[in-house]
């Protein structure tokens, strides 16, 4: 992966915009996020076609299930060679290392380079309240670090989580446990579905490794500018 922190999501069910996107982008991103909407709508094909940019991968496909079925799923999407893979934290201690192991092991026998591992820890579209509809008594900033303290014992390399947690979990979990934030959002843009967001400035200084950003780039009236834009402010940030 490159300097550049931006990744944009290409929430998308359509393969030739998100190449088109990916393409004209390139200059100005530091990589992709490819989620469920697009890799179960658009297929392996598609995906070729987008790691065919160059452009480093974020399969963001939240796996959640039990161990071996998580190592499995692991294994086999390790030979697309995404740069980042991510799993739920939810999913509990022995199923982070299962994935952890299996991405290792599968790199290992198929002269691969391993995917930088991730956890989910507790989606930006949840606050307080939400956390205890589920049953979870916790506020968002408490469970966030629970889960990166299980990511890390885990051998997770980093873990999903918005902007407002990275500050504490930086100091918690060190310099080298990676920290991917989505929820970000240019001041003039709306919050959309998600409510722990942050600018990306604001979330680069908080200590935040990758910033993912989609809608304000990809439905901007020009992509291009909206991204240009947004890696001249960072750059002009951190001076």
């Amino acid at each position: 992966m490159n300097e550049n922190p931006v990744f944009c999501a290409l929430d998308t069910q359509n393969p030739a915009r998100a190449t088109e996107l990916a393409e004209n982008l390139s200059p100005h991103i530091g990589g992709i996020k490819i989620g469920m909407e697009f890799f179960y709508a658009a297929g392996l094909a598609s995906y070729q076609n987008l790691a065919a940019t160059g452009l480093p991968i974020f399969l963001d496909l939240k796996l959640h299930d039990i161990p071996n079925t998580v190592a499995a799923a692991v294994s086999a999407l390790c030979p697309l060679q995404p740069a980042i893979l991510n799993v739920h934290a939810g999913g509990g201690l022995d199923m982070m290392r299962a994935a952890s192991k299996a991405a290792k092991d599968t790199a290992a026998e198929n002269d691969l380079t391993a995917p930088l591992m991730i956890a989910v820890t507790v989606l930006t579209s949840l606050e307080d309240d939400d956390l205890n509809l589920i049953g979870v008594n916790a506020t968002p900033r408490d469970q966030v670090l629970r889960l990166a303290d299980l990511a890390q014992q885990a051998d997770m390399g980093g873990v999903v989580c918005s902007a407002h947690e990275v500050e504490a979990l930086r100091n918690q979990c060190g310099p080298d446990f990676r920290l991917i934030v989505p929820g970000i959002r240019p001041a003039e843009h709306a919050t959309d579905d998600q409510k722990r967001i942050m600018t990306p400035e604001a979330a680069l200084e908080a200590g935040a490794d990758i910033l993912v950003i989609g809608r304000a780039i990809t439905q901007a009236t020009d992509p291009v500018q909206a991204a240009s834009a947004i890696l001249a402010s960072l750059k002009s940030a951190r001076g």
